[in-house]
């Protein structure tokens, strides 16, 4: 990789997860690019904000890097890293892993795109969608579904 982006992850927070990544295999082609240059595009991606198309090729072919995206989504990969340091920052705080306790809140979103996944809330007289926040008493995110405003 030629450029440091202020998204891409520390070398102390890529071995961290590192593990979490399959092995290379030992037969057929060789991977062209290392996974944390991947994660380090999709992290690019969700920070920024832009289009799959538009991701600096510094991170490689943007189809390369939203294929392993949606492989790992399709795998559980990213749950299991974000349960994982959750967890782990439960225990840096004294507090038992697994949260007992949480708070939900939802906010409603003005969006201009496709009218099957957008609705209308009355209430606040919001086309678009809603997001549903569920976070733990530290603040941490244990749960986020994205609806139709109604």
């Amino acid at each position: 990789m030629n450029k440091i982006y202020p998204s891409d992850l520390t070398d102390s927070q890529w071995n961290h997860i590192e593990d979490f990544f399959p092995l290379p295999k030992r037969t057929g082609r060789p991977r062209q690019v290392e996974f944390r240059q991947i994660v380090n595009g999709v992290l690019y991606l969700v920070i920024t904000g832009c289009q799959w198309r538009f991701l600096p090729t510094d991170y490689g072919k943007w189809q390369t890097v939203y294929h392993y995206f949606a492989r790992w989504q399709k795998d559980g990969l990213w749950h299991r890293i974000h349960e994982t340091l959750r967890s782990d920052l439960r225990k840096k705080k004294r507090r038992h892993k697994h949260p007992t306790a949480g708070s939900l809140d939802s906010q409603s979103v003005k969006t201009t795109s496709v009218p099957s996944s957008r609705g209308f809330d009355a209430g606040k007289k919001i086309n678009g969608r809603k997001r549903h926040i569920l976070v733990d008493t530290l603040g941490l995110v244990m749960a986020v579904v994205v609806t139709t405003a109604c």
